[in-house]
């Protein structure tokens, strides 16, 4: 093994083996199944911020918007970016104050019990049905993560896929398991920290590689269709980048008012005045972080075209090719790129403990526990936790044993099933009285499977049909809970009263 590769490597150990102390710490911690789910509701604004914007991002940050912009140029990040900047921001501002207070006074750790505590579902049929939809999306998310990992090492190092990713996944289920949600937290501060400055390190170095920023934004000019909002580039040149394909990918910013493991960031910090200053570090962090991630795809595809870089096969692996050139220059730089590299798994691993948090509560306490323990005590149910963060991780592992998936293709998939299961019922919830638990199931099952029907029925089809499924899951969703919730009788007294009293600030 070279001398680069062994620096780039013990700097990875090193930064596997911090987190794994974060989580041995934490575990003392959690005394109770609030604490695990939801670090006993006591975090700071940056913590909250960073650790739900760190969670949000993903891999696909650092992996999938560097490959959409070395591929096919401007566009198709731009208009996806531009729609999860605005998403970032609203959610913040419209969702999180009132379901910090909402789910404080209806005793919800989860977002299922949420959801059933809100419209007074005594037989828990939405914390079952929501809990099913967490699991379902969540663990193919998961997988995706586990994918990620397993692709760096074995193209770094050359290791066997299948070994790289169970590594790894052993890792995350450490940690996760032994801290709960403080663990996944503060882990997640250090990988946002970790994430920025694999950024700015890469796109500083790699623009200077591709000879200024000048030569990368010429070589971006000079490609038909690439520096073009209103198109895009591909092999036969420049594509039309039309009104309705931006409008789909805009949809992207509604997936937030439904992704629980940001949802969960809101329900946990210790005040809700606090918010407002959550909601600007995140709101200026994800703006930085997405336009530094498309610009980085500009620089590899200069470098590309200047011989400094091979061109990629796989163009999600831009970020890992510039670092492989950078750790050529001596044991600091190697050391760097090391750090680089942790930034990768640090955006994969922010994202899957966090998913595996939530599908694994949702497992215990909305299902075991509602239907089969009724009489749980804390400690049996941070066991049986603890046991299905690694029962879900092996189902994780099995589903991600095909390396050629795509990792933003899974994420894109499960964003839309989250977006339009929970998030047209989230703003109903929040923001208007007259929603019953009829209106709430018939959003929930109608827009999770609208998802569904349009990525394998419809869009297929092509045409104007040939949009992203979380825009029609959402319309799907929203119309089916005005209508069923209209058609149905109204919630008694008991549930408008907590209405009121959530929305009195």
């Amino acid at each position: 093994m070279a001398v680069s590769q062994i620096c780039i490597l013990a700097v990875i150990i090193l930064y596997l083996a911090f987190v794994v102390v974060i989580g041995v710490k934490f575990s003392r911690s959690n005394k109770t199944t609030e604490d695990y789910y939801l670090g006993g509701r006591k975090l700071g604004p940056l913590v909250t911020a960073m650790s739900a914007e760190a969670s949000d991002m993903s891999s696909w940050l650092l992996l999938g918007i560097p490959g959409l912009a070395y591929a096919g140029g401007f566009a198709d990040p731009f208009w996806t970016s531009l729609g999860l900047a605005v998403g970032t921001y609203f959610n913040w501002l419209i969702v999180a104050k009132k379901l910090r207070r909402y789910s404080q006074i209806n005793n919800s750790a989860t977002i299922p019990s949420f959801f059933s505590n809100r419209f007074g579902d005594d037989k828990n049929i939405l914390s079952l049905i929501s809990a099913v939809v967490i699991i379902v999306f969540f663990v193919p998310y998961t997988a995706s993560g586990f994918s990620a990992c397993g692709k760096l090492f074995n193209k770094l190092f050359d290791v066997k896929y299948t070994t790289a990713m169970i590594i790894f996944a052993c890792v995350i289920i450490a940690y996760t398991a032994l801290g709960g949600f403080l663990a996944a937290s503060t882990s997640d501060l250090v990988q946002s920290v970790i994430m920025t400055i694999a950024l700015g390190t890469i796109l500083f170095y790699g623009a200077s590689q591709a000879g200024g920023w000048g030569a990368v934004f010429d070589n971006a000019k000079d490609i038909s269709g690439y520096f073009d909002l209103n198109f895009t580039h591909t092999a036969d040149g420049a594509s039309p980048y039309n009104l309705l394909t931006k409008i789909s990918t805009l949809a992207w910013g509604l997936g937030y008012f439904g992704m629980p493991h940001i949802l969960l960031r809101f329900m946990a910090i210790e005040k809700e005045e606090k918010l407002t200053l959550s909601r600007r570090i995140a709101t200026v962090w994800v703006v930085i972080a997405m336009f530094s991630a498309i610009i980085i795809g500009f620089v590899a595809n200069a470098m590309t075209a200047n011989g400094k870089l091979e061109s990629l096969e796989d163009p999600e692996t831009a970020i890992i090719a510039i670092s492989s050139l950078l750790s050529s220059h001596g044991v600091f730089t190697a050391c760097v790129a090391g750090l680089i590299l942790a930034g990768i798994l640090a955006a994969t691993m922010s994202t899957a403990d966090s998913q595996l948090l939530a599908a694994a509560s949702s497992a215990s306490d909305d299902i075991c526990k509602k239907f089969f323990m009724k009489d749980m005590d804390s400690r049996t149910g941070m066991l049986i936790a603890r046991g299905a963060v690694i029962v879900m991780s092996i189902i994780a592992l099995f589903i991600a044993r095909d390396q050629n998936s795509s990792v933003f293709q899974i994420v894109s998939f499960a964003w839309a099933g989250f977006g339009a299961a929970f998030g047209p019922l989230m703003l109903c919830a929040l923001f208007w009285k007259r929603t019953n638990k009829y209106g709430a199931l018939a959003g929930m099952i109608s827009g999770g499977a609208m998802i569904f029907i349009w990525k394998f029925l419809v869009r297929p089809l092509g045409g104007v049909l040939d949009i992203y499924e979380l825009l029609p899951g959402f319309i799907v969703s929203f119309i089916f809970i005005v209508v069923v919730s209209l058609l149905t009788p109204a919630p008694d007294k008991k549930i408008t009263d907590d209405f009121d009293k959530a929305s009195a600030k």
